[in-house]
């Protein structure tokens, strides 16, 4: 009796996991992966103004993808973690209007309307466009603590955000000139 009991619950077990392959309602593991390859930003719509909050796919590349795409300036700051010389970079003295995007992937990151001269020597920004399209990561290089800016969408490494920024955020995002493209509006 036992051993029937048995036998009957393995067939069950296998009639369920037959069951469960054929669930078309189970996500698939390529659309798992697809998922994770995404992420949420805000995109600009066709008048230049921040949108809703979309699905986009993150955009990874290979270390000679990045450098076949990026000069070596732009590949040592941006996928390299570098810093560019101080009151040297193209848009530290940047004053027309526009809009700064990643260099990696094109995603808009900071308007001119949130610039402001810090005196530092890179363009400084007290918010980005969209909370959603930068992260931040802990950075304990050079001896110091600080927390370096990323694009939330490739990862590229924009520079740094400090608490010694103008109101109404009292932040300061120090950026690299190399890791932007800045548009005209």
């Amino acid at each position: 009796m036992t051993i029937y009991f048995v036998v009957l619950s393995s067939i069950s077990f296998g009639v369920a996991l037959a069951a469960c392959a054929a669930d078309s309602s189970a996500p698939a593991k390529s659309d798992t992966a697809a998922a994770a390859a995404k992420v949420q930003v805000r995109l600009l719509d066709e008048t230049g103004k921040v949108g809703p909050i979309t699905a986009v796919p993150r955009v990874i590349k290979t270390d000679a993808e990045w450098r076949k795409q990026l000069t070596p300036e732009q590949y040592q700051i941006a996928r390299a973690k570098g810093t560019e010389r101080a009151f040297c970079g193209a848009l530290y003295d940047q004053k027309k209007p526009g809009v700064y995007y990643c260099v990696c992937c094109d995603l808009p990151l900071f308007t001119s309307g949130t610039k402001f001269h810090s005196g530092t020597g890179w363009p400084s920004f007290f918010a980005p466009i969209a909370a959603e399209n930068v992260v931040t990561n802990q950075d304990s290089s050079h001896g110091m603590e600080r927390s370096e800016i990323l694009c939330a969408r490739c990862d590229a490494h924009l520079g740094h955000v400090f608490d010694d920024g103008p109101k109404p955020t009292g932040l300061r995002y120090c950026l690299n000139s190399a890791s932007l493209v800045f548009k005209d509006k």
